[in-house]
């Protein structure tokens, strides 16, 4: 089964958040997927908690070298399409980036945003929920 996952599944994973049990059993066995953007939402995400001081540079390289061990297939997606979506469902690009990605791989997606939840059923993407 092939589940599209995005940055917030990642970082909860890598930094051993509450819902880190829960992810691990459901993508056990799973063909992961994403949008090539990922890789780069996981290096923002982190020199935002860098620049909060929620963590020490040398967390954060673990933490990236922990992420770099997760098998993830990455996607190119349409960013024309994308940018219907963000236009047509009210969110920016980076969260219509998973929403195509799914769409095309024609597989659920895998998220801890409530939000990016909702758009998907609207637009008909099977949703994974903790």
């Amino acid at each position: 089964m092939k589940i599209v996952v995005d940055t917030s599944v990642i970082i909860a994973v890598i930094t051993n958040e509450k819902h880190k049990p829960a992810l691990v059993k459901m993508t056990k066995d799973a063909d992961l997927i994403a949008p090539a953007s990922l890789h780069w939402e996981v290096g923002n995400a982190f020199s935002a908690m860098l620049k909060r001081k929620r963590m020490e540079l040398e967390s954060a390289i673990l933490a990236i070298q922990e992420y770099n061990k997760i098998p993830i297939q990455f996607y190119d997606v349409s960013l024309e399409t994308a940018i219907e979506y963000a236009k047509i469902h009210d969110m920016y690009a980076y969260d219509a980036y998973f929403l195509v990605c799914a769409k095309n791989a024609k597989c659920s997606i895998l998220t801890l945003d409530s939000s990016l939840i909702m758009r998907a059923k609207d637009i008909g993407i099977g949703t994974l929920e903790v």
